[in-house]
């Protein structure tokens, strides 16, 4: 006994109905994404409104340059690498641990050379970090 099919019929796939959920999908992608480029951002070291302190004698200041270059309490130091920043520290600190580390870092001076004041406070174990900014004027609100 010999069972055929009665019609044979080669199935087919039916790829229109696939390619109108790719498109939707690619159109929902295409709305929800954000394009930024990173080349192309502006950034500016941050302002506060604050009232500007008195110096207090728990304190090391630290300025830093826009070349780079530091000062601590007003002597500028002649190398900028962070062992030379960490002995001035450890000078400036005279073994103790609960200063206040304040940043004088100018607005266009290398990420770098602040992240290096912090590692030198870390280093001499000076947890309390602080950062100056300048007021912002209200001519430029």
């Amino acid at each position: 006994m010999k069972f055929r099919r009665a019609h044979d019929e080669e199935p087919e796939l039916n790829l229109i109905p696939l390619i109108d959920v790719m498109l939707i999908v690619l159109i929902f992608l295409a709305v929800t994404t954000t394009y930024s480029r990173y080349a192309e951002l502006k950034i500016e070291l941050p302002r506060a409104e604050a009232k500007a302190t008195q110096n207090r004698p728990n304190e090391i200041v630290i300025g830093v340059t826009a070349d780079g270059r530091y000062a601590i309490d007003k002597r500028v130091l002649a190398k900028s690498d962070v062992n030379d920043l960490v002995e001035a520290m450890r000078a400036a600190a005279q073994g103790r641990t609960d200063l206040l580390v304040v940043i004088h870092a100018d607005a266009q001076s290398p990420h770098q050379s602040v992240i290096n004041v912090m590692e030198a406070a870390r280093i001499l174990q000076l947890a309390r970090i602080s950062f100056v900014t300048e007021r912002q004027s209200a001519a430029a609100q």
